[in-house]
């Protein structure tokens, strides 16, 4: 396969236009470097394809994708995530939006003891329901690091109330229950009331590292430990396309020479398989499904941590090229 994305899962394309065009963004989790490489991936897709992100049907969002979502539901551009990614401000950046990546990606040492004994009982009853990751979840300590940096930046973007939502009526932010285990996507229709900002960071609270997050009286954590994008949400939305960018699928390796270089790449594969399915998934209800995912080139800047902040200017340097490519080689430039 291209290193950079799946083929896509429907023959032919789409015949409509841009402006005519049923399409949803699905991002993925990946920590501050997977953010980089999506603001680079996103920064490609509107430049190659004409699709602006925030004019999608769905925004769905994960972990460092559902800041993203957030960000483009409330009417940020791909110019201003990536200016601030290059430090370079852009017109229509009011300044407004700051973020401290060094900071936010320095927690203190977790808790002793397990993070949730209800999470781990419910594993424990029903096995085939839960994700190794969210077995995982159950049994590591809680964290105590805090994500204010992150809800002060989808504060500062989105409007005011405290249960204020994006703009843009379906902006979905994937989160796990803490203690149940299940998926929770906020701002979908029959989900929890959360401030935007609130689901956010519930959403990035990574077992472990950062506070599980409460709203409405119920703890809930990353929601990469249920899916790492929740791609299957869209199937039976009749979206003529969904665009998925996942800083943690790849389809072209590179060949790392440290222990955690490669254990890094075995999980990256574990995770490549449950997208696929997820794909085959929406693929099969007749939405077309574009999959786009760091390659061997960006690998090797990404390295083996997606939170080392030092890398994060050099990957998504890298993913902007990349990722232009790999729309072009699919034959989707300038036309979807």
């Amino acid at each position: 396969m291209p290193g950079e994305r799946t083929p896509d899962r429907r023959p032919g394309s789409p015949t409509s236009g841009p402006s005519e065009l049923r399409f949803g963004v699905v991002l993925g989790v990946g920590g501050v470097l997977g953010a980089a490489w999506s603001i680079g991936a996103l920064s490609a897709l509107e430049s190659q394809t004409g699709l602006d992100p925030r004019k999608a049907e769905v925004l769905i969002g994960t972990s460092a994708g559902a800041i993203l979502a957030a960000l483009l539901g409330c009417g940020v551009g791909t110019a201003v995530l990536a200016g601030h990614q290059s430090g370079v401000p852009v017109e229509g950046d009011t300044g407004e939006l700051h973020f401290d990546y060094d900071e936010s990606t320095s927690p203190p040492r977790p808790k002793f003891g397990l993070g949730s004994k209800g999470l781990l009982l419910n594993v424990a009853l029903h096995p085939r329901r839960a994700t190794p990751l969210t077995a995982l979840a159950s049994v590591l300590p809680a964290g105590r690091g805090s994500l204010s940096a992150v809800g002060s930046l989808i504060d500062a973007a989105g409007p005011p109330g405290p249960i204020a939502w994006a703009p843009h009526p379906r902006t979905w932010v994937v989160a796990m229950d803490y203690r149940t285990g299940r998926r929770v996507v906020f701002g979908r229709e029959g989900a929890p009331a959360a401030r935007l900002s609130s689901a956010v960071v519930a959403s990035c609270s990574i077992p472990a590292w950062y506070a599980p997050t409460t709203i409405g009286g119920r703890a809930y954590v990353d929601g990469g430990a249920c899916s790492p994008t929740s791609l299957d949400l869209v199937a039976g939305l009749d979206l003529d396309v969904v665009y998925v960018l996942s800083p943690m699928t790849s389809f072209d390796y590179d060949d790392p020479a440290t222990f955690w270089g490669r254990f890094e790449r075995r999980i990256r594969r574990m995770v490549t398989k449950t997208l696929v399915r997820e794909a085959d998934q929406v693929s099969s209800r007749g939405t077309r499904v574009v999959l786009l995912g760091p390659g061997a080139e960006d690998l090797r800047a990404i390295g083996a941590n997606m939170m080392d902040a030092g890398r994060r200017e050099r990957v998504f340097a890298t993913s902007l090229r990349t990722s232009s490519a790999a729309f072009a080689a699919a034959g989707l430039a300038n036309a979807s």
